[in-house]
């Protein structure tokens, strides 16, 4: 399977623009499987951040994971302070903090203007931002997460050897 939607501006990214590899993620912040993948994507970043791009979209589960969906709507939130990163490793970092009450602390330790931040998470802004990125991945043929691609190929692998696997395309450009 091919990722048929580019990276775009509505993308979480970091890394060079021009890098030779690019990590595509869909991930849920309370799936367990997602988690294992962050954890290996964690370390792929943490050694290789100069040459690889990143790219994490939100395909929160909210059939099976009741919190999935607010945790999404959290990293928006904290996106629009200049801190998604933050934040994504945090609610990756900490799965059994997702509630209500946790999120509000997360946005507090990461420096976030925690009043704003409750204003736009009781406001509602980012529900319908994070839904389209779970549908418009839905409709082109994610059907669960977290889903991997690198450099726009699905990756079937497991999470030990996706970092093997971009140091080859690395190695070999």
């Amino acid at each position: 399977m091919k990722l048929t939607i580019p990276v775009n501006e509505s993308d979480h990214l970091i890394g060079p623009t021009n890098a030779f590899a690019t990590v595509v993620n869909y991930g849920d912040y309370q799936c367990p499987d997602c988690h294992r993948r962050h954890r290996a994507v964690e370390k792929m970043f943490d050694e290789l951040v100069h040459s690889v791009r990143f790219v994490y979209r939100h395909f929160p589960l909210v059939n099976v994971h009741p919190h999935a969906l607010r945790a999404a709507e959290a990293a928006e939130a904290a996106a629009a302070q200049g801190k998604f990163w933050e934040m994504h490793r945090r609610l990756y970092d900490r799965p059994d903090k997702l509630e209500e009450r946790h999120l509000r602390r997360h946005a507090k330790e990461i420096g976030l203007d925690v009043d704003r931040f409750d204003r736009e998470m009781a406001g509602g802004i980012y529900p319908a931002q994070v839904l389209k990125s779970y549908h418009d991945g839905m409709m082109h043929g994610i059907t669960g997460a977290p889903t991997t691609f690198i450099n726009g190929e699905l990756y079937g692998m497991t999470e030990t050897e996706l970092l093997t696997a971009v140091k080859r395309i690395l190695e070999e450009r």
